[in-house]
């Protein structure tokens, strides 16, 4: 059977491709570069956070106190012993917990059915303290100033 013009470009096409694949095999393996130390491989965080070959510098080195670093976006700057005030937004009897408005900051406080002192109702203006529970500020101590 007589080979095409298109047949025997396809198969030089071929032939070129396979040497190529041939070539760039052998200059991965003379370029490899398995076989490095530890230290050519370690990569170090400079005080700007850029990655470097360098190791810092512990000369400069600053100690930080774990207790000092605070986790999560908890409020801060409150007073947990100063009584705040506020309206009660809802309570509901039967689950025992609701929420008050706190009248300066305006977040919504959680408050339990143990904490209060009388029956909350929607629209009570209340006083109490502030209390750091694992799910964040509840409000304790509450007491109904009028009804």
């Amino acid at each position: 059977m007589a080979e095409t013009f298109l047949k025997k470009e396809l198969e030089k096409k071929k032939a070129k491709e396979r040497k190529e694949k041939v070539e760039k095999m052998q200059l991965r393996k003379l370029n490899n570069k398995k076989g490095k130390s530890l230290d050519e491989m370690m990569a170090y965080l400079d005080e700007n956070g850029n990655l470097t070959s360098r190791p810092p510098d512990m000369r400069n080195r600053i100690e930080i106190d774990t207790a000092d670093i605070i986790l999560g976006a908890a409020p801060q700057g409150r007073e947990h012993d100063v009584q705040r005030s506020g309206f009660v937004l809802s309570f509901d009897e039967v689950k025992g917990y609701g929420f008050i408005s706190d009248s300066q900051s305006k977040e919504s406080i959680f408050v339990h059915s143990n904490n209060i002192s009388q029956l909350l109702k929607k629209g009570n203006k209340v006083s109490y303290e502030l209390q750091k529970g694992p799910k964040g500020f509840s409000a304790v101590n509450v007491q109904v100033l009028r009804k």
